[in-house]
């Protein structure tokens, strides 16, 4: 069985970076302990090598297909449906009351590192029937949760999230999709639904669409958008199915994560489709943003997962790959000399590098995050509000850098192969072209970019970055104490700074009121606070890995520990320095890309 994620540093990151043992003091979850946390990943990790990353390729180059007015599924997917049901992986973090694990979510989202690294076509589809089934349980009446929820977390029903419409894509103030109130409290729901991921398949025996939809007479924009439930088949009171007018009318053939189905769904053609409001009339954005939220972080879960998976693929053939002779000290190489390794060269080693800098922090800036939404939902009364407003910061952060970063560890890891990483025999390829939907996933980069410095850094006045300032600060002040990380602590305190400097710069902008230009390259803000966050997440965990050679205490031997602080210094030599450039752009007065009539003209 290949490599496909590093089980050890999910531990080190669970245990002695982010201390799951403090989530787990929290009376609601006073049934687990540190040692039933690692068995459960054990568990993730026995099933995924058995039943999750053997078909893979064989998902790729068997997509999911539209036949018929219905779309097909690799068969093992509905496997993995009927056994992620009776084993509770898909209702993981529900509470004991709705038949769940009762887990954190930081542990159900380090376990669903396992199952996107080893094969990031199926996750998807368990992912969003718990994300369905949660809006239920938060939001929905007594009856619908007894009408839905169990069969979706028995994986017998699957579950999805409408959002987009062929006219308003991104913009959800444009939603046309109506709900006509019918006498008996129930609505007509009319409309269409496109990119809906999971949107139909074989697997289950039901699919329950969480829709978004506009009921006649709303308010224009977000404000007049309810939530529903439709189901693809409505149910009768002798639990047998009646057709509920929901129609395939195609999917999408991707790119990648082929054997994941994306489809158009039409609602109400033959006017016979039936919704059940989700709370109340006009608030449904509101209860969706709990479901785009946590899917936002399981996108850059998965990022995160498919770049580690492609990490571990290059790092095995490099180590395995034969290829030309190292370089002597007369700058001359010895042609009688056996080939060496192409991980003896050192901008292979670079690459690799490069790869494991951007994966491995990736999953502790997510992990960082899934703590603090545990701590808002289940810690002191008094602290919440902080550990809220620290979530709420980082996860357009936690859903970007990964994405897109974790294009680039991909493309390298497919340089590192060589010609044969451009060829379908080696998976490389497949990975190359199933994370590059990441960054477009649950908002665009662009999207998610506004929403950091438009809203998340503004937000109360600034608070949650303050907040994030004093965590950086504190890792700074520590590792300062040791003469080995002062120059790496120094440094970062310098980048901190240019962030400071940047938004000083900014700031008159948007209380000028000239928003437009404030956010016009919030993109590059997004790649200049995600670069420092990261750093960050590098020299907390080169902190961490200090103590434990210090002390002895650790878990690891000290190899592991050693390439965490060398990783460190590499993310700090090669990759810290681009906050500069990026400072450099955001604080120039040149306004290149604001629409006037020059600047059509020039396009």
């Amino acid at each position: 069985m290949s490599t496909y994620m590093s089980m050890e540093h999910l531990r080190f990151l669970l245990h002695e970076v982010h201390n799951i043992s403090d989530v787990l003091s929290h009376e609601k979850f006073s049934d687990l302990d540190p040692e039933s946390i690692d068995m459960l990943l054990d568990a993730a990790k026995a099933w995924t090598d058995q039943e999750w990353h053997p078909y893979l390729k064989e998902m790729d180059e068997k997509p999911a297909y539209f036949k018929d007015n219905k779309v097909y599924s690799h068969p093992q997917i509905k496997k993995i449906f009927k056994d992620a049901g009776e084993n509770g992986w898909i209702s993981m973090y529900f509470d004991y009351e709705h038949g769940g694990m009762q887990l954190p979510y930081t542990v159900s989202l380090a376990v669903n590192h396992i199952f996107e690294a080893a094969n990031n076509h199926v996750t998807g589809y368990l992912g969003l029937t718990s994300g369905s089934a949660h809006l239920l349980t938060s939001f929905g009446t007594k009856e619908l949760q007894d009408q839905f929820v169990p069969n979706m977390l028995a994986g017998k029903w699957g579950g999805t999230m409408c959002l987009t419409e062929p006219q308003a894509g991104s913009s959800l103030s444009d939603v046309k999709t109506s709900a006509q109130p019918l006498e008996n409290g129930q609505y007509k729901i009319t409309g269409q639904k496109i990119f809906i991921s999971g949107g139909d398949h074989e697997a289950t025996e039901n699919i329950i669409h969480l829709t978004l939809a506009r009921i006649e007479g709303a308010p224009e924009g977000t404000k007049g958008i309810s939530l529903f439930v439709v189901p693809k088949f409505r149910i009768l009171d002798d639990g047998s199915f009646e057709d509920n007018d929901v129609i395939t009318a195609g999917d999408f053939q991707k790119l990648g994560q082929r054997g994941y189905s994306t489809v158009h769904l039409s609602f109400g053609e033959k006017n016979d489709c039936i919704g059940y409001l989700v709370g109340e009339p006009n608030k449904g954005l509101s209860y969706m943003f709990q479901m785009m939220n946590g899917a936002r972080l399981e996108v850059g879960m998965a990022a995160t997962s498919t770049a580690t998976a492609a990490y571990y693929a290059s790092l095995q053939y490099a180590k395995e790959r034969p290829q030309g002779r190292r370089i002597e000290d007369n700058g001359r190489k010895n042609i009688n000399a056996e080939q060496t390794l192409i991980i003896n060269h050192a901008d292979v080693r670079r690459m690799l590098f490069l790869q494991k800098a951007i994966v491995e922090a990736s999953l502790s800036l997510l992990i960082e995050t899934s703590v603090y939404q545990d701590k808002f939902a289940s810690g002191p009364e008094s602290e919440r509000k902080n550990y809220h407003l620290l979530m709420e910061l980082l996860t357009p952060m936690a859903k970007t850098y990964p994405s897109e970063k974790g294009k680039q560890a991909v493309d390298t890891g497919l340089q590192v192969l060589g010609g044969y990483g451009f060829c379908m025999d080696f998976i490389l390829q497949q990975y190359y072209r199933d994370v590059r939907i990441m960054s477009i996933y649950e908002g665009t980069t662009g999207i998610q970019s506004i929403d950091l410095l438009g809203r998340k850094v503004t937000m109360e006045n600034g608070a949650a970055l303050m907040l994030l300032v004093q965590k950086i600060s504190e890792i700074i002040d520590e590792a300062s104490t040791f003469e080995d990380l002062k120059p790496y602590a120094s440094q970062l305190k310098k980048s901190l700074g240019k962030v400071q400097e940047v938004l000083m710069k900014l700031t008159p902008l948007a209380m000028n009121g000239d928003y437009e230009l404030y956010l016009s390259d919030a993109t590059i803000f997004m790649d200049l606070a995600s670069n420092v966050v990261i750093a960050y997440q590098w020299l907390k965990m080169a902190l961490k890995a200090k103590h434990a050679l210090v002390t002895g205490t650790g878990k690891f031997d000290s190899a592991f520990y050693e390439s965490k602080i060398h990783t460190m210094k590499f993310y700090y030599k090669y990759e810290l320095p681009r906050v500069y450039s990026c400072a450099e752009t955001l604080m120039s007065d040149e306004a290149l890309t604001i629409v006037n009539e020059q600047s059509e003209i020039l396009v």
